[in-house]
């Protein structure tokens, strides 16, 4: 988390100073307040309405423990072994079956499942996601990908490789192999966790979302990558291959059982 957060803030920090040198080399002090003023409003979107812009991309919708209570009580139970807070729960419409997390906090956290996702998978797979989903939490990474995904929801009027290449340098694909070790050991069930990546990837494959505008913005902050893979998914990938995931799971619980 220490290195994920530097590299952010090293980014943040230059870009802010290029905003700053341009506003000073336009119009001098008052292009300076300027840029100033910008940057303190999009500081602010950033921070504040990170969450509800991603939301919003993949038009997801608040779910009740009336309405799906079996998802509450696999999040509940993960949570009370994890000693976090019980996280908000959403379901987008996608048929993709992914899912992701976003906030600025174990307190504020959201966890957004696809309608896709609680259709393919089985309880122990579901329950295994859900556990990835809250290492991350736990580890607080969420916190930059939340921003990140922020920051290139602003700027995804950009072309996509810009937005792809600014994702790929803030988001280091390896912090998906530690939420894959910590969440396999809170579910306590790795093959789980393979067999849903395994699903999740392959459907990805078949069922792509669109990689452009809010939702692009928002494609790293999914367990798996929502995106084809073709052309620039593959120059600046935010996760790593799902067979290399697969394997160190495996080995995992290879482990496990001796």
């Amino acid at each position: 988390m220490r290195g994920y957060g530097i590299r952010a803030l090293a980014l943040a920090g230059v870009l802010c100073g290029l905003v700053l040198l341009a506003g000073f080399a336009w119009l001098g002090l008052a292009g300076l307040a300027l840029a100033s003023a910008l940057l303190f409003a999009f500081g602010w979107l950033i921070y504040f309405q990170s969450e509800r812009m991603v939301l919003t991309a993949l038009r997801a919708r608040p779910v009740s423990e009336v309405e799906n209570p079996a998802l509450f009580g696999l999040v509940r139970e993960l949570c009370r072994d994890a000693r976090l807070p019980v996280p908000r729960l959403f379901v987008a419409p996608a048929q993709q079956p992914n899912i992701l997390t976003v906030c600025c906090s174990s307190r504020t956290a959201a966890v957004c499942c696809t309608e896709g996702l609680l259709r393919s998978l089985s309880l122990a797979e579901l329950r295994a996601v859900l556990a990835h989903e809250l290492a991350h939490v736990s580890r607080r990474d969420t916190l930059v990908s939340s921003w990140s995904a922020g920051l290139a929801a602003l700027v995804s009027f950009l072309p996509v490789p810009a937005v792809a290449l600014l994702v790929a340098v803030i988001t280091p694909s390896g912090r998906e192999f530690r939420a894959d070790f910590d969440g396999a050991l809170l579910a306590g069930d790795p093959m789980a966790l393979a067999s849903a990546l395994r699903k999740i990837s392959e459907s990805a494959t078949d069922l792509p979302l669109p990689a452009r505008g809010l939702v692009g913005a928002a494609g790293h902050l999914m367990i798996a990558h929502p995106f084809s893979i073709e052309g620039f998914g593959r120059l600046f990938p935010t996760h790593p291959p799902t067979g290399e995931r697969v394997r160190r799971l495996e080995s995992l619980a290879g482990q496990a059982r001796r």
